[in-house]
């Protein structure tokens, strides 16, 4: 990893760990633990350890015998040679952010580049035995000109100099449209949404799609069914978990199960709850290769794209903002998907069709099934999305949502 400060890298960090993850069960009880050893006999001790505790513990009311293995075909491409070669000296590509930036007329930029590889492997004792390995980059740029910021992130399996050197040049844009903010009233508003606020709503409403979550009440979906409309007919957010171009792909789950490409919500309807084979046993339904080690969760996200520009976008607005980027999104009641979320970098206001200049910061307060019942327009340009506000990779289009609610935001 590469830490951009003042246009210049800061620090230079490289890790190197192994994690290894245990599930024991016995007589309907279970127990979990996650473990980064030194060496690897230390992991005996540790299932030794564990497999004491697991009489003690009381019997789980979501206990369900591991799944026989089934056939998992692997992805066709999860490393690009290219990141490997960049780990060794990476400080060609953090050159390349900086100029780019500065060509766009940044005067400063801060960032990061991260490198990785992995192997994964998954044992289990009905007699599950999988491996994959994988490399992705992730990279961010927040550029300041003036009083303005913008920023822009990229997620992705493959290294390509052009694709990271556009975050950089992306990131400058905004910082300049941005340059001379002005504060505006709060209210309502036509929001444009960009791929990273996007990405940072759509992590929310994959986490509520989680069947556990569901059965706990932390869901905007608990009081919803499978087949029922929850959003605009025009909207669709998959689980593509068999993507491989998109980082957190994989072909198995926790549980040794082959993962898939499916729909949560297609075309407005609530089509899939993600599942392990808990869940699916409790609520009589199919793992859906969705497990973790508790929490049913999703791999990686797309919102399908649809046939609109940012520019033809941006003239179908009589009033509103083009909001490019949030952050501190929290949930004041999970089943009704209260939220808010503050507007951070370039915030930019839309008059008559136009941008006419950039406001302050605001607080977007809402509901997600609002939200959601409200995109009017989806962009037709797809942008891989990852940094620390998008945990899951997503593959997101610019949105237009009518009639969202604001607040003011105090500095």
């Amino acid at each position: 990893m590469v830490k951009l400060a003042n246009s210049e890298p800061s620090v230079i960090q490289r890790w190197d760990e192994v994690i290894v993850g245990a599930y024991l069960a016995k007589e309907r009880r279970a127990l979990v633990v996650e473990a980064r050893p030194s060496r690897l006999e230390e992991v005996d001790r540790v299932v030794e350890e564990l497999a004491g505790f697991v009489s003690s513990v009381k019997e789980s009311p979501l206990y369900a015998p591991l799944p026989e293995p089934v056939e998992v075909k692997p992805l066709s491409t999860t490393c690009d040679d290219r990141i490997l070669e960049a780990m060794k000296d990476p400080s060609e590509l953090a050159q390349l952010v900086v100029n780019a930036a500065h060509e766009e007329g940044a005067e400063r930029i801060a960032g990061m580049i991260s490198l990785k590889y992995w192997e994964r492997a998954v044992a289990t004792s009905t007699g599950a035995s999988l491996y994959e390995d994988q490399a992705m980059m992730e990279t961010y740029v927040r550029a300041f000109i003036d009083e303005g910021s913008g920023q822009w992130a990229l997620g992705s399996r493959t290294l390509d100099k052009d694709s990271i050197e556009d975050v950089a040049r992306s990131a400058a844009r905004y910082a300049r449209e941005a340059r001379k903010p002005k504060p505006v009233e709060a209210g309502v508003y036509d929001l444009i949404l960009s791929p990273m606020v996007v990405g940072n709503l759509m992590n929310l409403v994959a986490f509520m799609s989680s069947a556990l979550r569901v059965m706990m009440g932390f869901s905007i979906f608990s009081q919803r069914a499978v087949g029922e409309n929850v959003a605009s007919s025009i909207f669709t957010l998959l689980d593509d978990a068999r993507n491989p171009q998109l980082p957190g792909s994989t072909a198995f789950d926790d549980e040794g199960m082959p993962t898939s490409s499916k729909p949560i919500i297609e075309e407005g309807v609530l089509r899939n709850l993600l599942h392990n084979s808990k869940t699916a046993h409790k609520m009589k339904a199919r793992t859906t290769g969705n497990a973790g080690w508790i929490m049913p969760h999703s791999w990686t996200l797309r919102v399908e794209a649809g046939d609109c520009s940012l520019d033809e976008m941006i003239s179908e607005v009589k009033r509103g903002l083009l909001v490019t980027n949030n952050w501190y999104t929290r949930l004041q009641n999970y089943v009704e998907g209260i939220f808010s979320t503050i507007t951070r970098d370039a915030l930019l206001v839309i008059e008559d069709g136009e941008v006419k200049g950039a406001a302050t910061r605001l607080r977007i307060a809402d509901k997600l099934p609002s939200l959601l019942a409200s995109v009017d327009v989806v962009g037709k340009e797809l942008y891989d999305i990852k940094w620390w506000e998008v945990r899951v990779p997503t593959r997101a289009p610019y949105l237009l949502i009518r009639g969202v609610h604001t607040s003011k935001h105090l500095d």
